[in-house]
């Protein structure tokens, strides 16, 4: 019992190293589904057999511990060293949060792709998008994106990135995944349009910024606890947001030729 015990504990934690907890993902993918278009939203419960995005949205961190998936586990961050430019930053060969994304979107946009490549195709982009707005999973690779940063949360160990996937988004409110899209999700239509701006690089490189302003803030050896995390949850909330919001904009992007023909391609590949 002992044995199994450890086990258990062994995998939640490797599991909690990837990506927003799964609160997190499941806002990201409702905030989403509220913004598709009725043709867009068409397409994704065809290609997820009538599936919602919610329901998908953890599964990559399950998928990439298996054989069958595990040519993703490098794709849910892309760590930008300290002193480093975006542009700079060597590009991992087995692939990132940015380039899988965009592979994904290739999937999605190519008409030769197979139903079974765009359904997962769809699982994987959900995921990622989710996870390319969390501050840790553009951290430094110095220390893991923040895996090796020794912090606590009130006063119990832990390290920066599970602060960021998990403790600020359940401390910060007790709300299901559709209480937290009915309570941020509420910004003007201008609003929506400036924050869907620009490419999916655009957008990686703005995590960045606020992953340098979390290490700048946050020491080896804070202990996190009321003051932090009511400075971060602001942050978490419009993360989880702008993730949603364009999460919802790639897909009207792919799927409606109308919401396309008004917006500009945030990765447009070379099919």
């Amino acid at each position: 019992m002992k044995r199994f015990s450890f086990s258990l504990i062994t995998l939640a934690v490797a599991l909690s190293s990837w990506a927003w907890s799964q609160k997190g993902h499941d806002v990201t993918a409702y905030i989403a589904e509220k913004h598709l278009t009725p043709a867009t939203a068409a397409a994704v419960d065809s290609i997820l057999d009538g599936m919602s995005m919610v329901y998908w949205a953890n599964w990559l961190d399950n998928a990439s511990h298996t054989p069958e998936y595990a040519y993703t586990k490098t794709w849910h961050y892309k760590n930008v060293n300290e002193g480093v430019r975006y542009e700079e930053m060597g590009v991992n060969p087995a692939g990132d949060v940015v380039t899988g994304i965009k592979s994904r979107m290739e999937v999605l946009m190519n008409p030769k792709s197979t139903a079974e490549e765009r359904n997962l195709a769809m699982k994987i982009l959900v995921h990622l998008v989710g996870d390319m707005h969390q501050p840790m999973h553009m951290g430094h690779a110095t220390d893991l994106g923040g895996n090796r940063t020794k912090v606590k949360f009130f006063g119990r160990d832990t390290n920066l990135h599970s602060v960021w996937d998990s403790n600020i988004v359940e401390s910060g409110h007790k709300w299901g995944y559709s209480d937290w899209q009915e309570q941020i999700d509420r910004v003007s239509p201008a609003e929506e349009e400036s924050l869907i701006d620009g490419t999916v690089d655009d957008w990686a490189k703005e995590t960045v910024y606020i992953a340098a302003s979390v290490y700048n803030n946050t020491p080896a050896g804070t202990n996190l606890m009321y003051n932090e995390v009511a400075q971060w949850t602001p942050v978490v909330e419009k993360q989880l947001l702008r993730g949603g919001l364009r999460l919802a904009h790639v897909l009207n992007m792919i799927f409606d030729a109308d919401y396309a023909a008004s917006h500009s391609w945030p990765y447009t590949p070379a099919l």
